[in-house]
């Protein structure tokens, strides 16, 4: 029997529009704090906020557009995020402070949470499903992707452009996007699929418990890696390393996708530890080395080890939420997964801005592999031990 079809038009439209919305926030992400710094005179603490309160809006779309996504219907969800994601986008435009950047990038990440649910929950209903799991994985590639080529983009504009056509490139994707997302077609729901309307209001309609053990280490890793994507850019005007720092996610991502088959075959071989206890140990090499980097050579190695160790966890965490979790509970468990994700990334560039004016770069790099290294020991007690009995129980 011939396998169905995964490669669809809808397949294709929705992946790439998942892509440029990815993109932009990548993009943005790594020359947002400069921006702050120069054009609003923001502090270190004032410029790790707005680099990451837009992913904790994004957390807060995420949180509350899960429960109604249905009731609004599916492919109506996405057009509202993506229409908001285009208003909220050309608020960047506006200049009246620091307080108004501020609440554009939560705007801004509200609409992303919106739409990038609605995306993912149109992707997975469109997937055949004997080819589930294997479609889920190349969708997820799209984001994988725009982590390469977002920063790039974004790294190489700043050193040759001004701010504002970086703010039109953004605009102009997002304009992109809404139109393509008028080819997809979204099928209706089967009966038996819809869910009645939860009443009142309780934690589990929000969070699966039995994902927050590992969503926990998730958050760790999480705050300790948007010190990279918050910081990277100063700490190369730092220590004149601008050109290359412009490399750095590529060599990161490009690190991603050549392992993660290989990791994703040996956790279903082996159990998630065989990938985790070494991530641990690749992801603190890379904090290291990035923290004591003086050459280009240097700093392109310590993206390498980074994407080796926290691009391999992040989807390693992934799969053991799900894993852990009920069938009819899976879509909380993924939810749970980036709810923690996001608040790592989001709230980690405000708190550790705090610590930097006792500090420089460099130190809080080394400090946080250190702590990436001591998370593998709280790995251990909230999942390691447990893995090899669990993994059994899967089988």
């Amino acid at each position: 029997m011939s396998k169905p079809k995964l490669w669809t038009k809808d397949f294709i439209i929705v992946s790439g529009v998942n892509f440029l919305l990815t993109l932009v926030f990548y993009l943005l992400i790594v020359i947002i704090g400069v921006y702050a710094v120069e054009e609003y005179h923001a502090t270190t603490s004032q410029a790790g906020l707005v680099t990451g309160i837009f992913i904790v809006g994004t957390l807060f779309g995420r949180l509350f557009i899960g429960r109604s996504i249905d009731s609004i219907g599916r492919k109506k969800t996405l057009f509202i995020g993506l229409i908001l994601y285009l208003l909220t986008t050309s608020l960047y435009f506006i200049h009246w402070g620091i307080t108004f950047l501020l609440i554009t990038r939560f705007l801004h990440g509200i609409t992303l949470g919106i739409a990038s649910t609605a995306t993912g929950t149109i992707v997975a209903q469109i997937i055949p499903k004997r080819r589930k799991g294997e479609g889920i994985g190349y969708y997820s590639m799209s984001s994988t992707l725009a982590t390469a080529i977002g920063p790039f983009i974004g790294l190489y504009m700043s050193q040759h452009t001004s701010t504002l056509v970086i703010f039109g490139l953004c605009f102009a994707l997002a304009i992109f996007s809404l139109i393509t997302a008028f080819f997809v077609y979204v099928p209706a729901i089967d009966g038996g699929t819809k869910t009645t309307e939860r009443i009142g209001v309780k934690l589990s309609h929000f969070i699966e418990p039995k994902a927050i053990p590992i969503a926990f280490i998730t958050l760790i890793i999480g705050f300790c890696y948007s010190s990279v994507l918050s910081f990277i850019n100063f700490y190369a005007i730092e220590i004149d390393l601008v050109s290359a720092a412009s490399f750095f996610f590529l060599v990161y991502s490009i690190a991603v996708l050549i392992s993660r088959p290989f990791t994703g075959r040996l956790m279903d071989v082996k159990g998630a530890n065989y990938v985790m206890y070494p991530a641990f140990v690749l992801f603190a090499a890379g904090m290291l080395l990035l923290g004591s980097a003086h050459s280009s050579v240097t700093l392109l190695a310590a993206g390498i080890l980074i994407g080796l160790g926290f691009g391999n966890m992040q989807s390693c965490t992934q799969a053991i939420a799900v894993k852990l979790t009920p069938p009819h509970r899976m879509g909380l468990a993924t939810s749970t997964f980036f709810i923690f994700l996001d608040a790592g990334l989001g709230f980690g560039p405000y708190l550790l801005g705090f610590f930097l004016p006792f500090s420089n770069y460099s130190t809080l790099y080394m400090i946080l592999g250190v702590i990436v290294l001591a998370a593998s020991g709280i790995y251990f007690l909230l999942h390691g031990k447990k893995e090899r009995t669990s993994t059994k129980a899967l089988v």
